[in-house]
């Protein structure tokens, strides 16, 4: 099934857990903070021990990585807390060490875990989709109306990647210090939030601190919110932000996803009429005749596909009584 609601859970609740998949090696361990039983998608929180080391190689996941703690160097590049990297599926990183040892957010998009070793990129590889940014030091805070309707003033965020096709984002955003914002919203993407330091309160779920994790599906309300003394945090949407403000707290997502397609329908009457006719009904969405022409040279439009055979198991326990046991357990 799909990454099912999780919120509110801190990951200093639970224990780290050795990672056991081939690729990672010794001193590799991780906490689920999400996961995705049907593709093994799942985010998740890393500890490398001082003095690991991973050989070079890719994963046929496409991949983000966010240094929350320590230090790490991949290659001959040197890596500090804040350092975020998105990583196309297939493409080829040096070797990553640690010699003090590091805090990690690792993403893994479209497949289970898994490092591939290898100096090469996969043939298949989007490379021109790799970038990496010291997102503390080296972007600016910028006012968090890159949406419209927008958030309360006092929300900054800092664009850390965007995708052009699905416009996907990931992103810092902040509170500043008694922020807040007295409305409901609900959006049409799932929404996933990581606390890298300070808490944020919300109407529904109570206080979120440092460490604290959500993944929510679209249509879902939240808020009103408040932050005291202020938050930074890491945020991501599988697909466009909107922000669907009102005020009925008791509104089911049902309700949320019938009135977002009524503002649809209102505000895109032609578009809205010709997706549910009954002849243009499809499920996985129409194709775009730009992905699917041939050009010369051009490779896949998705990027690189990996099929396997080996067979893998997830367990993955939410106890909501505080104990939050999330079990990622892979056979080979």
């Amino acid at each position: 099934m799909p990454r099912p609601h999780i919120e509110p859970f801190c990951d200093r609740d639970v224990s780290f857990k050795n990672m056991t998949l081939p690729g990672f090696g010794s001193g590799f361990s991780y906490k689920t903070l999400s996961l995705d039983n049907e593709t093994g998608a799942c985010s998740l929180t890393v500890q490398l021990r001082g003095g690991y080391k991973q050989p070079p190689g890719f994963s046929y996941s496409e991949l983000e990585i966010m240094v929350v703690e320590g230090q790490i160097k991949i290659g001959d590049e040197v890596c500090n807390r804040g350092h975020y990297f998105f990583i196309p599926a297939g493409y080829a990183l040096p070797a990553i060490e640690s010699d003090q040892g590091a805090i990690l957010l690792m993403m893994y998009n479209t497949s289970e875990p898994n490092h591939i070793e290898s100096t090469d990129h996969h043939p298949l590889s989007r490379k021109e989709l790799y970038h990496a940014v010291d997102s503390y030091k080296d972007i600016i805070w910028a006012p968090g109306n890159v949406v419209s309707p927008s958030v309360a003033s006092g929300c900054m965020i800092k664009l850390l990647n965007f995708n052009p096709e699905s416009h996907a984002m990931t992103f810092l955003y902040c509170m500043t210090p008694q922020f807040h914002q007295d409305n409901i919203s609900y959006h049409d993407c799932a929404e996933e939030g990581y606390h890298l330091w300070g808490t944020s309160w919300m109407m529904q779920f109570g206080d979120l601190p440092t460490g604290g994790y959500f993944w929510r599906p679209a249509y879902i309300n939240h808020g009103a919110f408040a932050s005291e003394y202020g938050c930074i945090a890491l945020g991501r949407t599988d697909s466009k932000l909107f922000n669907h403000f009102h005020y009925n707290p008791w509104s089911t997502p049902e309700e949320n996803q019938l009135r977002a397609a009524a503002r649809l329908a209102k505000r895109d009457p032609l578009l809205y009429k010709w997706c549910v006719s009954e002849s243009h009904n499809h499920p996985h969405g129409p194709e775009d005749f730009e992905d699917t022409m041939p050009r010369k040279g051009h490779t896949h439009a998705n990027g690189v596909h990996h099929h396997h055979d080996h067979d893998h198991d997830h367990d993955h326990d939410h106890d909501h009584d505080h104990d939050h046991d999330h079990d990622h357990d892979h056979e080979n």
